[in-house]
């Protein structure tokens, strides 16, 4: 299910918890009252659930921080708005301080302690006992009731984040919610957009209260969600006097005989996504094979690292996917450091990348140009087994390998991650669960080299294919096949180009 947001966070940037909250310091200090902030989102939460729900006994869960205080406020919007509301607290009331206590100062119903039978009888449960800033499992009554919503037969709105999931990473951090609706503020957090925080959402408003824009540019945060605004000024529009040369010549590397089927889907790819010119490089087995199945690609025949080398000569030729279908080994290995000392932009994936996990740095000891890394898990896994584990999550994880690798690395997933050596991350939230299939992350590979070739920089070329690659397998619905990908892109790049003017 696809993780829709809404168009009020100002831009693709996406806050972790310690950035949100020098964002409400930023607002606070440019003369917005915290109380001001806490009304207006208590406001946006009450306005969302009216909008898809009608008006029920509903149960409010509150925690003893600044997020129950946004249930004060939410309690008291749907009590005036006729709503039966009962409000239970996690905690002592007179425990609570500064803006919450103020607000639970303005509600006029009873409060009541939080228990188990908080729910009973509730058309709806109001999640609002912790924000996106816990970082230690739910306990007692509130581990049993986020247990619960897993399997009662009742809407969950959540507040900022269901509670026990963390706000920067998306994990679990033991029970959590299961949220049909969450509510932030300002601008998404990481953890919306990772799994499994991302399903545990449901769908996702990020509602304005108030926060200037300004706030982003003081901020200046590193991780963003993967959408258009991201990489608008540098996406390749065709141009009336453009001409195939000026849109660059991508190279696939093809397996040997029987193993060529991946190159030819990355082939097929990258001249969809916008490459001028795509010559598949064959080994001479092989090349019976290719040329039976390909028209406007081009076939050039090489024979090991040297024919290889001799190929990209051809200083035009100044993209090179390798990996698909190749084979994992010496010859492997060899093709690619061959490749990579010749100096074009360069896509490793698959067996490419398993071919040095024996010694993953001599890899990037030869990176002088645009590298863009493409694994799965298990591949991450081989090239990085330190980084299995990290204490920022997915995007902790694939930071550290781009810094240590030097090149752009794509985490794939349903949650894909990008991050670049500066340290930029990007998350990706549009792709469909039907691309778990054959052969989809050749055609990936293929995307992301097209912008390559167009000299689009090696992040934003990456985060444009994957984004595409979502675009294409949402497009076409169930029953998605590898082959189809290409074939959407037509459709994808004309909604494109009209949205980004």
């Amino acid at each position: 299910m696809r993780n829709d947001i809404s168009s009020g966070q100002p831009g693709p940037a996406l806050l972790t918890t310690e950035e949100m909250y020098r964002a409400d310091a930023y607002a606070v200090k440019a003369g917005i009252p915290g109380r001001t902030l806490m009304e207006t989102a208590g406001t946006a939460v009450a306005d969302a659930i009216c909008d898809r729900w009608d008006a029920r006994p509903t149960a409010i869960l509150c925690g003893p921080g600044n997020n129950g205080g946004d249930g004060f406020v939410v309690a008291r919007l749907l009590a005036d708005r006729g709503w039966p509301v009962t409000l239970s607290l996690l905690g002592d009331i007179t425990n609570l301080k500064g803006d919450a206590a103020l607000a639970a100062a303005d509600w006029s119903g009873a409060t009541q302690p939080l228990t188990g039978d908080s729910t009973n009888g509730a058309g709806l449960i109001v999640d609002v006992l912790f924000g996106a800033g816990l970082s230690r499992p739910l306990e007692g009554v509130a581990a049993d009731l986020a247990r619960a919503s897993h399997s009662a037969d009742v809407p969950v709105a959540a507040v900022d984040v269901p509670s026990g999931i963390n706000g920067n990473t998306g994990e679990a951090l033991g029970d959590a919610f299961a949220a049909d609706l969450t509510v932030t503020f300002h601008c998404a957090k990481p953890g919306h957009v990772l799994m499994p925080g991302r399903v545990a959402c449901g769908e996702l408003v990020v509602a304005p209260i108030g926060i200037p824009d300004a706030a982003i540019a003081e901020i200046a945060p590193t991780i963003f969600h993967n959408m258009p605004d991201l990489w608008r000024d540098v996406f390749p529009v065709p141009r009336n006097d453009g001409h195939k040369y000026a849109r660059g010549h991508a190279l696939v590397v093809s397996g040997p005989a029987t193993k060529t089927g991946a190159a030819r889907l990355a082939a097929r790819g990258a001249l969809r996504a916008g490459a001028g010119l795509v010559t598949v490089a064959t080994p001479p087995d092989a090349a019976a094979e290719n040329a039976a199945h390909l028209t406007a690609i081009m076939l050039a025949e090489f024979d090991g690292a040297p024919g290889l080398k001799s190929i990209l000569e051809d200083k035009r030729k100044n993209a090179v996917l390798i990996g698909p279908g190749s084979g994992v080994g010496s010859s492997t290995r060899a093709r690619t450091h061959a490749a990579l000392k010749m100096g074009p932009a360069m896509v490793i994936d698959a067996d490419a990348l398993t071919s040095f996990e024996d010694d993953p740095a001599s890899l990037w000891r030869d990176f002088n140009q645009p590298v863009v890394l493409t694994p799965h898990d298990g591949e991450f896994a081989r090239l990085f087994p330190d980084l299995t584990h990290h204490p920022d999550g997915k995007p902790g994880r694939v930071r550290e390998a781009a810094r240590r690798s030097g090149a752009v690395v794509v985490l794939k997933g349903a949650d894909t991650v990008i991050a670049d050596p500066d340290g930029r991350v990007a998350i990706n939230s549009n792709a469909p669960p039907t691309l778990a299939t054959a052969g989809s992350g050749d055609v990936l590979g293929g995307f992301i080299l097209a912008h390559l070739a167009q000299g689009v920089p090696a992040f934003e070329a990456a985060c444009i294919g994957v984004w595409l690659h979502g675009e294409a397998a949402t497009l076409f619905g169930p029953g998605l096949i590898a082959e189809d990908l290409p074939e959407m892109l037509p459709e994808v790049l004309e909604q494109l180009e009209a949205d980004l003017g």
